[in-house]
């Protein structure tokens, strides 16, 4: 195993061993076998047949895992995973990783009351701080991990499945393939329609942009920074996993010596920005879109100085990253029409209704439109 995988595989353990002591005997009862997929939880009344009846499942990490035949209550390992089965099958889902904000209520609960299910927390993951009980009280058939495919995945999971008594699964989120993910959530959730309609979403949009991209020598794409932070000065490295949406459609001048995969990108300077200078600068949402132009520490900067600057949208996902997932989807259809307007035929707006429409089931209103694109919209 990997020094990696040896810490994600250590910490997961210190994580897991109180919920073995507090409650192996509440799982037992209420979760999923592991030896026959008995996912039906309550004690209260027998498990019919159909809900005992299992099938073998081979996730992204290779691992074959057995799982219930129907499944309909379904557990987010973490954020990104949350994310993900919010587009995919919100009324199935038990429990969220984390609350949501307001902003994100309003997109995210046309299907389901969000606000009434319990947070369970993330198992992997800087906090590492999933609620066991929670978990438990909640009775999911299987936990879904989704996002990159690290070292260690299958041993983590294997660990996770023998503690937890029920099914975990891996299914790989990728900037250059969701259509697969969703297809592969479409099999194991006996969702095929809704996860074609997904996956042919995300392969059509990422056929469109890469043609185009193929028409663009890489000497004369915009040099860009993607900046965040309450000064702005936070940069999202060139080749990191956050970068993955700007580095496709961009020349990412921010080339760093051990730049951070975090979501909140590596410290820099103003001094560091004006040497790179970039034709384009894109501000984090919530970061100083708003006060930069009056701010005399920001003159000489080619970017703010011709105006060309914007601030990605943050709702109710930020479209380039943190977490980097399906909200990426949204933003390599921004991105390039942005950058390069004239080589498309529709808009972003035209995209932006899409998008929030078949992943959301949300159907914006003019005026929620003009208000969520305001700040990310080539200026006249």
């Amino acid at each position: 195993m990997s020094t990696l995988s040896k810490k994600r595989h250590a910490k997961l353990l210190a994580v897991l061993a109180a919920m073995a002591l507090c409650l192996g005997l509440a799982f037992s009862a209420v979760g999923c076998s592991s030896s026959n997929g008995d996912s039906s939880g309550g004690t209260s009344e027998p498990a019919s047949e159909a809900s005992t009846e299992t099938v073998q499942f081979t996730d992204d990490a290779g691992r074959t895992v057995e799982v219930p035949a129907t499944i309909d209550r379904i557990a987010p390992s973490g954020h990104t995973a949350n994310q993900v089965l919010l587009t995919m099958a919100p009324e199935k889902m038990v429990g969220l990783s984390q609350e949501l904000s307001e902003s994100q209520q309003k997109y995210l609960g046309s299907e389901i009351d969000v606000t009434s299910l319990p947070v369970f927390g993330e198992i992997f993951g800087a906090k590492g701080d999933l609620n066991k009980e929670a978990v438990a009280a909640a009775d999911p058939q299987v936990l879904i991990d989704t996002g990159e495919m690290k070292d260690g995945i299958a041993e983590d999971l294997d660990t996770l499945q023998e503690q937890l008594g029920i099914p975990c699964v891996f299914i790989e989120t990728k900037l250059d393939d969701y259509g697969a993910a969703y297809e592969k959530l479409g099999e194991l959730l006996g969702m095929e329609e809704r996860g074609t309609e997904l996956s042919e979403y995300c392969q059509q949009a990422y056929d469109e942009v890469t043609a185009v991209m193929e028409t663009i020598p890489e000497d004369e794409r915009v040099s860009v920074l993607y900046l965040l932070g309450e000064d702005g000065t936070n940069v999202i490295g060139k080749d990191t996993y956050q970068a993955q949406v700007v580095d496709m459609f961009a020349n990412n001048v921010a080339v760093l010596e051990n730049a951070s995969n975090k979501g909140t990108g590596s410290e820099s300077s103003l001094e560091q920005i004006a040497l790179w200078d970039p034709e384009m600068i894109i501000f984090g949402y919530g970061s100083i879109y708003d006060a930069v132009a009056d701010d005399p520490a920001w003159d000489g900067i080619s970017a703010i100085d011709n105006g060309n600057y914007y601030e990605a949208p943050g709702t109710p996902y930020n479209w380039l990253n943190n977490p980097p997932t399906v909200n990426q989807v949204m933003g390599m259809q921004w991105l390039p029409r942005l950058l390069y307007p004239d080589k498309f035929d529709d808009t972003i707006a035209d995209v932006t209704k899409s998008y929030y429409s078949t992943f959301y089931g949300y159907d914006l209103s003019d005026e929620e439109l003009n208000e969520l694109i305001a700040k990310a919209t080539p200026k006249a």
